[in-house]
């Protein structure tokens, strides 16, 4: 009998992965990574053109690179029965109506490329729109963010009017690879109603942008497929077989399924270059104070979710390590600065930082914040200020947390994933300490990936549902790290320095001032 696979699509910030996964037994067979060519543009594109501040850009050429990489090396020769993608969010870009990406048509126009997740230059439009208000913000705690698609397509609108004009389509580079994969431009309701305010009930809130329901579409629910790969990429790859593409899902949250967070009172921390923290409930209630967003059947069908998260996370400790190298790798810096760190005891470094290197997600919504750390000395280490940052994103961790449990939701689960969870144990730990609490760390493989995998196995109606899925495909073990009691009283007091530095609008103030410059 021929064997048959399902592949999984993880498209993250610098780089897209993908897997084989053995339809049958669930076994992963091949796996396959490729950096993005151009990876983010901060500086400048391409040509040299000179960008500004807080941007952050990415060429659409680069997924299609990645695309044609990974499916050509998993795929070539073999049946392939479904293709499910994750795709970092927000991150639009504006194409004609056939789906040419601008950037390929206008290479010096900065406005004419993908704008990445963590493009901040959007910020002002956010405010803009925030302070006018309107119940479309009912669902998003009253707060547009900056890194959404609605700021993103104001800030085009308003900045490069041509651009705008030429504009056939805003889209995101999730729904965007879909559409070039089977030919279809089908999006996704996780991208729609968590980065363009998409309701069921009254659609986009289009009125905020001139033009803008002409270049956006209704959604799908989560698990729908898109179609079949269509000829130009099965020839391109070799791929055989019914290849059904389901609809892309927000990279954070296409994780869940291969962790077996699909049920009520989970909550999933994603931890990567960001943090996403991703609450199930099989009930609606009101949205938390400072939580950012929540919606049903836009992550995993049947549920609402709940969504929150830090704009900053594994990205700072990359940046500590880069900039302050301690090995000839960064691998043997991390080693280092780990070992030395779990020497110190909470609040011996005698520092407090604050998690905002990329803005503000929760609860301020806010991409205008900044990194702070306080406490230093001339007898001050570099490990000491290490720790104080991985204290710092655990912290904006707890903060979360509180949030959720200050709107009456009871969390049964708590579990952390990704590769960061996985290879930092230090971090794991300080995280129970700090949040008072045992985590789950789900074991498995390219987890992203195979959770993309799930989807697509789901959109091919190879599994019934997620929770088969799950079974057939995700996760078989994790490991348990619980809170040392010992820490308990050293991180109350500490957490308590931080939150006074959260809730101490000058800090904010002086933030805004630096970076307005």
């Amino acid at each position: 009998m021929t064997a048959r696979y399902i592949i999984g699509l993880d498209y993250g910030t610098d780089s897209a992965r993908g897997v084989l996964i053995d339809a049958a037994t669930g076994d992963q067979v091949a796996d396959c990574v490729h950096p993005y060519r151009h990876g983010v543009m901060t500086q400048s594109l391409p040509d040299g053109t000179a960008l500004g501040r807080s941007w952050a850009l990415q060429n659409a050429a680069d997924y299609v690179e990645a695309a044609e990489d990974i499916l050509g090396k998993l795929g070539r020769g073999r049946v392939i029965q479904s293709i499910g993608l994750g795709f970092t969010a927000s991150s639009p870009m504006p194409v004609t109506a056939e789906g040419v990406p601008l950037s390929q048509l206008h290479t010096a126009e900065p406005h004419a490329y993908v704008k990445l997740w963590k493009h901040g230059a959007a910020q002002s439009h956010a405010d803009a729109i925030n302070a006018k208000g309107g119940a479309f913000l009912d669902n998003f705690g009253g707060k547009l963010s900056g890194e959404w698609l609605l700021a993103k397509a104001a800030q085009i609108a308003a900045e490069a009017p041509a651009i705008w004009d030429e504009t056939g389509r805003f889209i995101e580079s999730g729904d965007w690879m879909v559409w070039q994969l089977t030919g279809s431009e089908l999006r996704s309701l996780g991208f729609a109603a968590y980065k363009a305010q998409y309701s069921a009930d009254t659609g986009y809130p289009v009125h905020l942008v001139p033009g803008l329901s002409s270049r956006l579409a209704d959604p799908l629910p989560i698990g729908s497929p898109a179609g079949g790969l269509c000829e130009a990429w099965r020839d391109r790859t070799g791929i055989a077989g019914d290849a059904i593409v389901a609809v892309a899902v927000i990279d954070s949250h296409v994780v869940l399924p291969a962790i077996g967070a699909v049920s009520d009172g989970c909550l999933t921390g994603a931890l990567g270059t960001s943090a996403v923290y991703l609450l199930l409930s099989e009930q609606f209630q009101p949205l938390p104070k400072g939580i950012e967003g929540v919606a049903k059947d836009g992550t995993i069908r049947g549920l609402w979710c709940y969504e929150a998260g830090q704009a900053s996370f594994g990205d700072v400790l990359s940046w500590f390590v880069k900039t302050f190298p301690a090995g000839a790798t960064a691998d043997e810096s991390f080693a280092f600065y780990n070992g030395e760190a779990a020497k110190l005891p909470p609040g011996a470094n005698r520092l407090v930082a604050l998690d905002w290197w990329n803005g503000n997600r929760v609860p301020l919504a806010d991409s205008r914040l900044s990194g702070l750390l306080m406490g230093l000395t001339m007898s001050t280490t570099s490990v000491d200020i290490y720790r104080a940052l991985i204290e710092s994103i655990s912290y904006g961790a707890r903060s979360i947390v509180e949030l959720f449990e200050a709107g009456g939701f009871a969390i049964t689960r708590l579990v952390l994933t990704s590769g960061l969870a996985g290879r930092n144990p230090l971090l794991v730990q300080i995280m129970a300490d700090v949040l008072g609490r045992s985590v789950e760390i789900p074991v498995i493989a390219n987890a992203t990936s195979v959770g993309a995998a799930i989807h697509g196995a789901v959109a091919a109606g190879i599994v019934a549902d997620y929770a088969e899925g799950t079974r057939r495909y995700g996760a078989k073990e994790s490991t348990t790290c619980a809170p040392r009691a010992e820490h308990k009283s050293a991180y109350d007091a500490l957490y308590r320095n931080y939150r006074r530095l959260c809730d101490d609008a000058s800090v904010r103030y002086t933030m805004h001032r630096l970076n307005a410059g």
